[in-house]
């Protein structure tokens, strides 16, 4: 231990880095001891007194030409212990300069017969280029061999796999062997080109990522999992994390090249994978010429533009060039965010500055009048909604309120000023509810689509298109969010049921298809989004608690509370009554639904949204009971309104 530290410190890497003029004259001396045994070489270990005298009228001039190279390529700018391709690079092209330059002016002495002796043999240059390289790329690569040995023992390291052994993963080791605080290990790839199996990169072993991976995870008690492959298939990546988290290995992403720090990766950057990559699917193809075509040059209005939902609506219209986008909500501080960080992406994109922001309640609608009449909007999303189930079963007429008044008010004025498009995000909780939020949701779709039906809108060019889907993966409130900040404050985490289960579907991938929905529709449909599986809200879960490195049951508990007021065992998408239809896009589907008439809806929602005004909550949730017949309530104070219809509306 004492001869390592004189060693560490002699090189300096403990504290610090080699100073840049100690390497530039090792370099040198490098040089002048190639030039020596080009010359000893040369000649066979007998060296006359003419020869002597030659070699020390020529190394003056070698010597300066190798100095004004090094400094025109920077060769000693690269750190020592780090040594890479881009080193050997500059080191290749300096020597090879310096050579031809030597051989150049050996060559004009030649010619002209010079009478000053200092002719160098080419031979000499010839031997003297080849060990020239050999002895600087091989001083550099030392030096880093002897640094990792140094400083950084195999046998206190986590062992890391890197799936992909290509160039991503070749740059994924180097970041790692960089960076000293990580004390990691790569002791082995994988990949799935049969070309590269049983090869090695830098000495490590490339193996069968398809055969392999469970046997290389425990043979070599992989710790981490690193993903360098940049395109992998959803699929693929998804059976890998599973693979890896039964044997309780961590997998970690390296992130796409355009986000590494100025063009370089480090291993900080590195970042684990979360759940939504086991639940994410492959990208939307969207048909974007059909998008462009109804939305560039239009009025937009999107209302709940602060939500999730909303705010990511606004992103993803941004690029399609609307005239003007017109942001409505009634929370202050989260429009002022969203509006700040639009400011921001139009500057870097250099887009136009063509978004307007209002806060306004969708309920008002002398506010929201004041607006249509301004900007007269072309096409409508209509995201606003109070989307809560326990607190909206608790506070059934602020449901009816902002659901249903809120959709009510937008969609006549839509009627009224000519808007050509109003596309209603809904719900699954839509369909045959158990609870107020549900089914509020649920008038909201009727009354659009009774409208689109309406024979006393046949002046009314407004198509009115409705778009339903579940849960969205992290949402404000929503359940990844909060079992990540229960991981995080060391749990448990609750869950309501052991077999409840849930659709989920991502953000983007959710406002993509409204956006889809929104351009294919003709006005009446109900669009279906393709959710994929169902999945165990308690699987979700442990999931999420293996991929936080922790252990169920030891470092980490799940506790069940009980269904919740108003919630369901299982979503569904459709209703009994109604069918699907395919559409081209394979994730859409158009969901068959009964006629309405309009009248008929109108007078019953308006005297609904007059009983919301009583604040009298049985008598509201009563009212919405007759609206939507298979409104049936579940673990709630309103459940025994189904037993008894006719129970005190006092």
């Amino acid at each position: 231990m004492r001869y390592s530290a004189r060693i560490q410190k002699i090189f300096n890497l403990s504290s610090g880095y080699t100073p840049k003029w100690i390497i530039f004259l090792l370099d040198l001396l490098t040089c002048l001891l190639s030039f020596v045994a080009a010359n000893i070489l040369r000649y066979n270990f007998n060296l006359s007194a003419e020869d002597f005298n030659n070699f020390l009228h020529t190394v003056p001039l070698v010597i300066t030409i190798r100095m004004v190279f090094f400094i025109l390529f920077r060769t000693y700018s690269g750190i020592i212990r780090f040594t890479g391709t881009q080193d050997a690079i500059r080191i290749f092209k300096s020597i090879t300069w310096g050579s031809a330059i030597i051989y150049g002016v050996n060559f004009l002495f030649l010619v002209n017969k010079a009478k000053i002796n200092i002719i160098i043999p080419t031979s000499i240059i010839i031997i003297d280029y080849i060990t020239c390289i050999f002895l600087l790329t091989a001083l550099r690569l030392a030096t880093k061999i002897l640094y990792a040995q140094l400083t950084n023992p195999g046998e206190n390291k986590r062992k890391v796999a890197i799936l992909g052994a290509g160039h991503a993963g070749l740059i994924a080791k180097r970041a790692i062997d960089q960076d000293r605080a990580a004390s990691i290990k790569v002791v082995a790839f994988l990949d799935d080109d049969p070309s590269k199996i049983g090869k090695s990169v830098e000495g490590i072993k490339i193996f069968n990522a398809k055969k392999d991976l469970a046997e290389v995870l425990a043979k070599y008690e992989i710790e981490e999992l690193i993903i360098s492959i940049q395109n992998i298939n959803i699929i693929r990546k998804q059976e890998i994390i599973e693979a890896s988290l039964t044997q309780n290995v961590k997998v970690l992403n390296v992130p796409p090249v355009d986000r590494w720090i100025n063009g370089e990766l480090s291993f900080h950057q590195f970042k684990h994978v979360k759940i939504e990559d086991l639940i994410e699917r492959d990208t939307i193809e969207l048909d974007k010429n059909v998008i462009a075509k109804q939305l560039k040059g239009k009025r937009v209005m999107i209302t709940g533009a602060a939500g999730s939902i909303g705010s990511e609506i606004v992103r993803q219209v941004i690029p399609f060039f609307p005239e003007k986008i017109i942001l409505i909500d009634k929370a202050e501080t989260p429009l002022y965010h969203l509006e700040t960080e639009l400011e921001e992406i139009e500057k870097g994109k250099h887009l136009p500055h063509n978004l307007v922001t209002f806060v306004a309640d969708v309920c008002d609608k002398s506010r929201m009048k004041h607006l249509f009449e301004i900007y007269k909007p072309d096409f409508i999303y209509h995201a606003a909604a109070f989307k809560h189930v326990p607190l909206m079963e608790a506070n059934p007429s602020e449901a009816i309120k902002t659901n249903v008044l809120g959709t009510k008010v937008i969609a006549d004025l839509a009627v009224e000023f000519g808007t050509e498009k109003f596309v209603f995000v809904s719900t699954d909780k839509a369909v045959n509810p158990t609870n107020v939020m549900g089914a509020s949701k649920r008038i909201a779709e009727i009354y659009v689509q009774s409208l689109n039906n309406s024979s006393e809108f046949n002046y009314c060019k407004t198509k009115f298109i409705t778009t339903r889907f579940g849960n969205v993966l992290g949402t404000n409130g929503s359940v990844i969010p909060r079992f990540r900040k229960q991981i995080e404050e060391g749990g448990p985490i609750t869950v309501t049921h052991p077999e409840i289960t849930r659709y989920f579907m991502t953000i983007p991938e959710a406002c993509q298809l409204v956006l889809e929905a929104g351009a294919m529709g003709n006005g009446g449909e109900i669009f279906i989004f393709d959710m994929g599986q169902s999945i165990k809200i308690v699987d979700l879960a442990k999931k999420m608690i293996k991929l936080s490195g922790l252990t169920l049951g030891k470092d980490i508990q799940i506790v069940f509370t009980g269904l919740r007021p108003g919630e369901k065992i299982k979503e569904e998408l459709l209703n009994d009554k109604e069918n699907t239809l395919p559409t081209h896009h394979p994730k859409i589907m158009i969901g068959k639904v009964r006629t309405y008439n309009f009248n008929e809806v109108n007078n019953n929602i308006n005297q609904l949204i007059q009983l919301q005004a009583t604040q009298k909550s049985e008598l509201v949730v009563k009212s919405m009971k007759n609206l939507v017949p298979e409104f049936i309530s579940k673990n709630s104070v309103f459940a025994t309104l189904d037993k008894n219809p006719h129970l005190s509306e006092n």
